[in-house]
C-alpha cells in the first residue's frame, strides 16, 4: 500500500496504548497519530486529528466507547471505527455496530489480526474477531423482528446491498455493475438512510439476516443497467 493509514487508539490503559504503539510502529503502511484516555477525548481527538481508522475500547471512564462510536458518527459519518476490546458479550457486540463500528476485534488478537483489521476497515470493509462472527451468525439465524421499511429499496439499491453483504468494496461493485463508484457511493447512502443505519457493517448484517444475501453468494448481479 502507497498511503499511510493514521490511527488513533483510545484505550484507558496506558500500558495497552503503548503496546499497541510498539506493534504499529514497525508497520510501513500504518501511524499511530495520536491518543485518547477516555470516551469524550476520543471524541475530541477524532475530530482534531481526523484520523483514517480510530481503534475504539468500549470500557472507559466519562464517556464509554459505545457513546463515544455515537458521537463520533453523529458528527462525522465517514469515520472508520474498530472496537478493540475485551468483551465479547452481545450486550456490547451488537450495540457498537449499531452505533456505527466497522470492525469488532477482541483484545487477544494476534498483532497480524489487528493489521490485517486496520486495512479492512480502512477500505471500508467489516472486519469481525472469529468469535464475534459467531455471535452474529447465532443472532442472523433467530427470526426477524424488524418491520418492513417504509420507504422500499429500488432494485438497483437492493443489488448493491447484497454486494455490501458479500464485503465486496464499492470500486469492485462499481465494476461489476458496470456503474460509477460515486454512483455506488450514492446507492450505498440512499440504502442507509432508508434503512436507518449507521454502516455498511449494520447494511450486511440487514441483508442477512432480511434473507436478501447469504454468506454462500456469489456473482448473482447480472452487471447490466445503469445506476
Amino acid at each position: 500500500m502507497t498511503d499511510t493509514i493514521r490511527i488513533l487508539v483510545s484505550d484507558d490503559h496506558a500500558i495497552i496504548r503503548k503496546g499497541i504503539r510498539a506493534v504499529l510502529e514497525v508497520v510501513p503502511d500504518i501511524e499511530v497519530i495520536g491518543e485518547a484516555t477516555n470516551g469524550e477525548e476520543a471524541v475530541a481527538e477524532t475530530e482534531r486529528l481526523q484520523p483514517d481508522v480510530v481503534l475504539m475500547d468500549l470500557m472507559m471512564p466519562q464517556v464509554d466507547g459505545i457513546e463515544a462510536i455515537r458521537r463520533i458518527k453523529n458528527h462525522q459519518p465517514e469515520a472508520r471505527i474498530l472496537v478493540l476490546t475485551t468483551f465479547a458479550g452481545e450486550d456490547k457486540i451488537f450495540p457498537a455496530i449499531k452505533a456505527g463500528a466497522l470492525g469488532y476485534h477482541l483484545k487477544d488478537s494476534s498483532p497480524n489480526e489487528l493489521m490485517d483489521a486496520i486495512r479492512q476497515v480502512y477500505r471500508g470493509e467489516s472486519s469481525l474477531h472469529p468469535t464475534i462472527a459467531r455471535k452474529v451468525l447465532q443472532e442472523l439465524s433467530r427470526p426477524s423482528q424488524a418491520p418492513p421499511t417504509p420507504d422500499p429499496l429500488t432494485q438497483r439499491e437492493l443489488e448493491v446491498l447484497q454486494l455490501v453483504a458479500q464485503g465486496i468494496e464499492n470500486r469492485e461493485i462499481a465494476e461489476k455493475l458496470v456503474i460509477g463508484e460515486t454512483t455506488v457511493r450514492t446507492h450505498v447512502s440512499n440504502i442507509l438512510s432508508k434503512l436507518h443505519l449507521a454502516s455498511r457493517t449494520q447494511a450486511a448484517l440487514y441483508a442477512l439476516r432480511e434473507g436478501l444475501a447469504s454468506l454462500d453468494d456469489d456473482e448473482k448481479v447480472s452487471g447490466q443497467g445503469s445506476g
